[in-house]
């Protein structure tokens, strides 16, 4: 690991804070804990860059055309109607610079060739009329038309992507059309999955009586699988205070995060609190928002512990809005935010005031033809079918009281939170 966390980096008072004042703590106070190492390019996509990119040449190398053609001079072109002009010279995408075309003449170009000297525009083929070794070109070609300028896409010495960027596969282009066969990335996060409580029962397995399916250990390790991360699902903890000790002492040893669900409240069968706290120490963030109850962060030893709620819904939102930005700093990433849309409320909503609320919704076409989103019907922290049926989340501010149909609300799409 390349930082240690510091002892009281998750500590906070007592009070119940504000989700933007939780997120300004954790932006603020946690670092890379990973190490850097280099990979081929084609095993980058969906690890995070360690190192700014920086142009070696301009991209492209040399002034080019964009079309098949031919490449003369503005000025030779007759002003108020056709020329004919000589071709020649014939230039390839892949050959040499071609040199100087002599005024009064044009070059048979094709698409990604060079431009020749002296020449500062391309007319199509198909806008042409061929006669032996000349060519017949209408009037009105400009200079500039269908050239490529030299880096005019990329300048040499311009950044063209910066450290703590998530690789997708168009940044995989970015990086080949710089010439690179291999990139610096930050190392995977490795995280210890667990649940935990004696009710939950494995899926595809018998279901006790009074037990449930784990559902919160799939819906978290598919939220984690395309985030460059590596990680180890360790089952289901038992409500027994010395195996929950031995198991959360061994992931810590082998793990840069240890996160589990459930068990994490003050309840006589809740044994993760009392183990983190042996083990290194424990932090709640009592946070003013709903879906959610009160986050615990802390460390067990040199690993980060993060404990969500048992509820599936309040699970996947505080993962989306609090666990996945801290993951991507953890990871050598830059802090990311969801981008919201604002849109008319197809619905009437009354709340209480001091807290942020996250309703599920879906956008979808009013009959007067407006793009407006809807609440899905039932907000329970323990529907499912809540996060299967909706695109996004709806957030209600803390000064919000009251939700009128037609008025606008943010909207956040799942695809803004990476779930896709």
């Amino acid at each position: 690991m390349v930082a240690v966390l510091e002892d009281d980096c998750f500590a906070t008072g007592p009070e119940r804070i504000r989700a933007d004042e939780a997120l300004r703590l954790l932006r603020a106070r946690l670092n890379c804990i990973v190490d850097v190492e280099t990979v081929p390019l084609g095993a980058a996509c969906g690890r995070i860059l360690a190192q700014d990119l920086v142009a070696e040449r301009n991209i492209p190398n040399a002034d080019n055309s964009a079309v098949d053609g031919y490449a003369l001079r503005a000025a030779d072109l007759a002003e108020g109607g056709e020329i004919r002009l000589p071709v020649v010279m014939r230039v390839a995408a892949g050959d040499p610079p071609p040199g100087l075309l002599q005024v009064g003449a044009v070059a048979r170009i094709f698409t990604g060739a060079p431009m020749p000297e002296g020449a500062d525009c391309v007319v199509m083929q198909e806008d042409v009329m061929a006669d032996d070794d000349h060519v017949i070109i209408p009037h009105g070609l400009r200079a500039g038309a269908n050239r490529r300028l030299a880096g005019e896409d990329l300048k040499k010495g311009e950044v063209a992507l910066r450290a703590g960027s998530v690789l997708r596969p168009q940044h995989i282009g970015l990086a080949a059309a710089l010439g690179h066969a291999q990139l610096r990335v930050f190392a995977p996060l490795h995280i210890a999955l667990f649940s935990s409580g004696d009710e939950l029962c494995e899926p595809g397995g018998p279901l006790a009586p009074g037990g449930a399916f784990d559902v919160n250990r799939y819906l978290l390790s598919a939220l984690l699988g395309d985030r460059g991360v590596i990680v180890s699902d360790l089952g289901i903890l038992p409500d027994n205070p010395r195996k929950v000790h031995s198991a959360l002492r061994v992931a810590a040893r082998q793990n840069h995060v240890v996160m589990t669900s459930g068990g994490a409240s003050v309840g006589d069968e809740d044994h993760i609190v009392r183990a983190v706290s042996d083990l290194g120490a424990l932090h709640f963030w009592s946070i003013a928002v709903k879906p959610g109850r009160p986050l615990a962060f802390g460390r067990l030893g040199d690993a980060v512990f993060i404990g969500l709620p048992g509820n599936p819904v309040a699970a996947m939102v505080c993962f989306l809005m609090f666990v996945r930005p801290v993951l991507r700093l953890l990871g050598g990433g830059s802090w990311c935010e969801p981008r919201g849309y604002a849109l008319r409320a197809d619905f009437d909503f009354t709340k209480k005031p001091g807290r942020l609320e996250w309703l599920r919704g879906s956008v979808v076409d009013s009959p007067d033809g407006q793009t407006v989103v809807r609440r899905f019907a039932r907000q329970g922290s323990g529907i499912i079918t809540g996060l299967t049926a909706s695109d996004g989340l709806i957030e209600l501010r803390e000064n919000v009281t009251r939700v009128a149909q037609g008025e606008l609300v943010k909207f956040i799409p799942f695809t803004e939170l990476g779930v896709v």
